[in-house]
């Protein structure tokens, strides 16, 4: 059986070995880059001083946007893999008829499928595991910093590390196969992959994530990396205030608040000024609420043990439609 389903599936292996090799590579070659232009700030001392701190945000500013534009394709891998290997693993000899021939080979449908699923999830699982190592490697330097670059939870690049990235992988990979299952047909069941794995995608970085804990609430106006802030706001005595409110305040300095974290001076604004001390000392409180970076590993464990239970129910629920539903 071993034998049949490499050559089967040889073409969709080598695709998803191809496609990470392939991110690794663009991720390797940018986190070289990384590293070089970190080592002078990693190498100022003392790291508390103005020239260390400038120089930190130095290299933020400047590499912050390339990375997150990388990071955001890379989000596309496990909706490809899954497309491309997982919808497609079934349902294609479910669609050409093939299935009767297979079936007369003395396999038995549950272990046919079970091999089938098995089989590639281990190797989708083990590439998509090593990558997220040389991705956590190469953006290291912009992850985590204190108070520059990225926040080890952003949603952009917590999915992409640790054990997470491969649960994605995994789990975009069993609804593809899952919905190869049900449809019986390549190209739909391919659409309602890309679809389903998105939404799940996008909840749970929108939604799901931010109650894996309650988030923690800080007074700190220069609260960052490596926390995650999930929202802003600020209150006067103790109630929560609106954009009117704060531009009002800031009127006879001409500052325009754009929102409650930005703020565009005028030409009549002195210098230097800064708007958040100016709100502060007016009896405004700037409230935050956050998910400190030391979460970023149980956050992951949560992440990865609930996106493995989904893939083994979708893949035993494929397994199962193919023994009840094959004729």
């Amino acid at each position: 059986m071993a034998w049949v389903i490499w050559r089967q599936h040889r073409t969709a292996i080598a695709g998803v070995l191809a496609l990470v090799a392939a991110a690794a590579a663009l991720v390797l070659f940018e986190g070289v880059q990384l590293h070089n232009a970190y080592a002078a700030v990693d190498a100022c001392r003392p790291v508390s001083s103005g020239p260390c701190q400038q120089a930190e945000n130095n290299f933020a500013n400047d590499n912050s946007f390339t990375a997150g534009i990388v990071a955001v394709l890379l989000q596309a891998i496990p909706a490809l893999v899954g497309a491309f290997a997982g919808a497609p693993l079934l349902a294609g000899v479910f669609e050409t008829g093939t299935f009767r021939y297979v079936f007369t080979q003395g396999f038995g449908r549950t272990r046919w499928a079970a091999a089938q699923f098995v089989s590639l999830a281990v190797v989708v699982a083990v590439a998509a595991g090593t990558f997220s190592m040389v991705f956590s490697w190469a953006y290291g330097p912009l992850l985590g910093m204190n108070g520059y670059g990225y926040s080890s939870l952003a949603p952009t690049f917590f999915d992409l590390r640790g054990i997470a990235f491969a649960a994605w992988t995994l789990a975009a990979f069993a609804i593809g196969v899952f919905a190869g299952v049900l449809i019986r047909r390549v190209v739909p069941a391919m659409f309602v992959t890309l679809v389903a794995y998105s939404a799940l995608a996008l909840a749970t970085a929108v939604s799901f994530r931010t109650h894996y804990r309650q988030a923690l609430q800080s007074t700190n106006p220069n609260i960052g990396a490596p926390a995650h802030v999930i929202s802003r706001s600020w209150e006067l005595h103790g109630k929560t205030v609106g954009l009117s409110t704060l531009s009002a305040t800031l009127r006879p300095v001409d500052v325009r608040v754009v929102s409650s974290g930005v703020f565009s001076p005028g030409p009549s604004t002195p210098e230097p000024f800064d708007p958040i001390h100016y709100l502060l000392s007016h009896g405004f409180t700037w409230v935050a609420s956050y998910q400190p970076g030391s979460w970023f590993w149980p956050f992951q464990i949560i992440e990865g043990t609930w996106l493995l239970v989904l893939s083994a129910v979708l893949g035993g629920a494929a397994i199962w439609l193919v023994r009840r539903r094959a004729s």
